[in-house]
């Protein structure tokens, strides 16, 4: 039977353009549909949405012949981890963790357009934008996927990346998990009177993080975790009070603020589908999993989700195959469940009772006295494997 392309995505946000990219890349006939327009160039401020690249993510990006633009990125090689008054921290760097760094920050709309600009490069990638699936059934070792335009498209296998309140999911019947962490995450772009250069730093208080994600110049992305009532009411201060506010409650060194670029908060959750694949169906990204975004790894492990399943695709005679998504379920589950234990590990043990505060503390300043611990956690929070010889 002949189908209209290889594999299709659906959603064409960071983790599914980087998918298609990188399948594209091979040759491979892949159709990515997107419900919004195609992404447009970056210019001016930057946007509030930032997120972290390591180098696995970085390499899978790199392999798909996408070019990320340095003038709007900004390479870190030390993380500095700390609690509120002084008595737990520890400081990560990539040189002693036997890495040149240990990523980027990036704008994603940045990240997004580049992905873009190099499927208009790919002849065997299409992009079908301003519409949604409506429905998808199976047949003859293939799937289908009716959208909302009156297309009907097959393929092989169809690929979810549609977010975290994913369509295709819900029409595939996957249900998921959930869990309120009643915080909420202020993001705040900022100029500041120092440069950031390459430290990204955050500091664990008992209602939540605050964290300092440095970007090029004299600029920072500051995230502010706190209880949904008191960042709402936080949300209302003006320019001046808020640049007060944060001066009070943020560590000196993140030098004194010169302007309040922009605002923005959302509510913290977690999410876990039930299963990961279907008949000719997987998930990735947000569709299949949303972590608490206190270690930066949400984007990350969506885009070890594209990696692992690529890699898997190429290699394999049927995309699709019954057993090669098993495979992918197997190795994207269990990572990504030992993350979710993670960031609950933390969240629980920062804002928990003293005790627990305690122990976190203790927690980190173990960590700081194991040099060898902490190049094994870091290589794997990067996505590489920390027992492998150099």
């Amino acid at each position: 039977m002949q189908h209209d392309h290889d594999i299709i995505i659906v959603g064409g946000g960071m983790v599914g353009a980087a998918l298609a990219a990188r399948l594209g890349h091979t040759g491979l006939s892949v159709g990515l549909v997107e419900q919004g327009d195609a992404p447009t160039a970056p210019s001016g401020d930057y946007d509030l949405r930032i997120s972290s690249l390591n180098a696995r993510s970085l390499a899978f990006i790199k392999a798909s012949g996408t070019a990320l633009p340095q003038e709007r990125s900004c390479p870190f090689r030390h993380i500095d981890v700390a609690n509120q008054d002084g008595t737990g921290h520890s400081l990560f760097s990539a040189e002693e963790s036997g890495m040149e760094d240990f990523g980027i920050f990036i704008e994603n709309q940045t990240l997004q357009y580049a992905l873009w600009q190099r499927l208009e490069q790919l002849p065997s990638v299409s992009c079908y934008t301003h519409c949604a699936p409506i429905s998808t059934g199976t047949a003859s070792n293939a799937r289908t996927l009716e959208l909302d335009n009156g297309t009907t498209l097959s393929a092989r296998l169809i690929v979810g990346a549609d977010g975290a309140n994913s369509t295709l999911r819900a029409l595939a019947g996957i249900s998921v998990t959930s869990y309120d962490y009643h915080q909420r995450a202020m993001i705040i772009n900022v100029e500041t009177e120092l440069p950031q250069q390459d430290v990204s730093w955050q500091v664990f208080t008992p209602t939540g993080p605050l964290a300092m994600l440095p970007l090029p110049g004299q600029r920072a992305s500051l995230v502010w975790y706190d209880r949904d009532e008191t960042t709402k009411a936080r949300e209302q201060l003006d320019d001046d009070a808020l640049k007060t506010a944060i001066e009070t409650a943020f560590p000196k060194r993140l030098g004194g603020i010169t302007r309040i670029v922009a605002r923005a908060s959302f509510p913290i959750k977690r999410q876990h589908a039930q299963r990961y694949i279907g008949t000719r169906l997987a998930l990735i990204g947000d569709a299949a999993h949303v972590v608490h975004p206190l270690a930066g790894q949400g984007l990350n492990i969506g885009l070890h989700d594209a990696d692992t399943l690529a890699e898997i695709i190429i290699k394999g005679r049927d995309a699709g195959d019954s057993i090669n998504l098993l495979r992918f379920e197997c190795q994207r589950r269990v990572a990504n469940q030992a993350m979710i234990a993670a960031t609950d590990s933390f969240h629980h043990l920062f804002t928990g009772a003293k005790p627990l505060r305690q122990l976190g503390d203790l927690s980190l300043q173990i960590a700081e006295r194991f040099p060898l611990a902490k190049r094994m956690m870091m290589q794997q929070a990067n996505g590489l494997n920390p027992f492998k010889m150099r």
